[in-house]
Formats: structure tokens, sequence, C-alpha cells
């Protein structure tokens, strides 16, 4: 992981961290859509990684759209209450509901205006995690009840408050990373990008009870 060097000493906590979290709070509250290219990289407990990458779109209220392209083509797309996945290599795709989804990628939702930081997160401070980008700031926080990750880390611009990072850790120590660039907020996305279209003879597995 190219940003894990030396830890590098926070600023002090308070005014500085309270501020930031206010300001990311209100431009999350605001945005309605975010798109970005993203790198996701899983390292397991083991030590063996792996990475992925494609295009990401989310879209109040709830919609997630994720192209992946390499290293295998999939998709990963949400309406809001159902959560389709398909890899053409499989040669089906599963449904499940959104609030039964255990996916790493199910927490973007806060994205999306469905999270609050003071009211979901214990704790809230200042990471020693070196950033992706130098400049921005990466704040650590940890959910107050149990979650599908132990810790989460965000990377952020500054100045635009622009995302340049998520990462989550789970309780056994792995992570998964996932890195954006060409990150645009607010342009215009079609609903029925967010609608899964099962190519023709396609299954559609149920996971939920």
């Amino acid at each position: 992981m190219i940003w894990f060097g030396a830890p590098i000493p926070g600023p002090a906590q308070g005014k500085d961290l309270d501020g930031l979290i206010r300001a990311l709070q209100a431009k999350y509250n605001k945005i309605s859509t975010l798109s970005a290219d993203f790198t996701q990289i899983h390292l397991g407990r083991t030590g063996k990684s792996r990475r992925e990458s494609g295009r990401l779109l989310l879209k109040k209220p709830g919609k997630m759209r994720w192209d992946y392209s390499s290293p295998q083509r999939k998709l990963f797309i949400s309406d809001g209450k159902w959560i389709h996945e398909y890899v053409p290599s499989d040669g089906y795709a599963t449904r499940t509901r959104v609030r039964e989804a255990d996916d790493l990628r199910a927490p973007f939702m806060f994205l999306l205006g469905r999270g609050n930081f003071r009211r979901d997160f214990r704790v809230i401070e200042f990471s020693a995690e070196s950033p992706v980008r130098a400049g921005n700031r990466v704040i650590r926080l940890v959910p107050k009840k149990a979650r599908d990750f132990r810790e989460l880390h965000i990377e952020v611009e500054p100045a635009s408050l622009q995302l340049a990072r998520l990462s989550f850790v789970d309780d056994d120590g792995s992570r998964s990373d996932f890195i954006f660039a060409n990150v645009r907020e607010n342009a215009p996305a079609a609903g029925a990008q967010f609608i899964f279209q099962p190519p023709a003879g396609i299954e559609i597995r149920s996971n939920t009870n």
C-alpha cells in the first residue's frame, strides 16, 4: 500500500476536526450525485492482496452503480431497495435487500445522506495514516454499533472536501481500500442506470431470507 509509510503526526484534535466533520456532513447532505473512477484494493489478513478497478456512480436516494472493468467485468447495482450483483463469467446474478447486505460497498450509502458522523460513530479523530495525495486529511472513525467493519478511514482534500479514499478495516485485520480519481459531483444521472436489466437467459438468485 503506497500510502502506508511512517505514521505522520496528526494535527491537534478539537476545532480543526469538528469544523472538517461539520463541513463534510453538510457537503454530502447536499450532493445529489457523485461519480468517480475507482481502484479497489483488498488486503487479507494473510497478506494476500487483490486489486480491481472501474467506475462508480451514486445518486440520491440510495442508488449505486459499480461497473468493474479490471481484472474482470462485473456489475454491482442498487436501486435503493435491492442490490444486484452480476459477474458475466458466473452465468447468473444475485439479489439482496439493501438492509440485509453485508457487502463492503453498502456503507457508501452514507455518501447519499443516509448517515450521520456524530450519530453513527463513537470515535472520530485524525488518522495517523499517510494520505494517498500530499496535503489531504485522513479521518479515522469507529462505529457505535456492530457493523461489517471495525473502523473506517476517510481521506479528503481539505479545501474542496473532495473524496480521495475510503478504507474499511475488518475485525480480523483485513482491509479494503477504495481510491478515487476523476470525481464529479451533481452531474446528471438517469434513474434507469440503477435498474438491473439481466441479459437474456440469466437467472437471478435471491440471497434474501
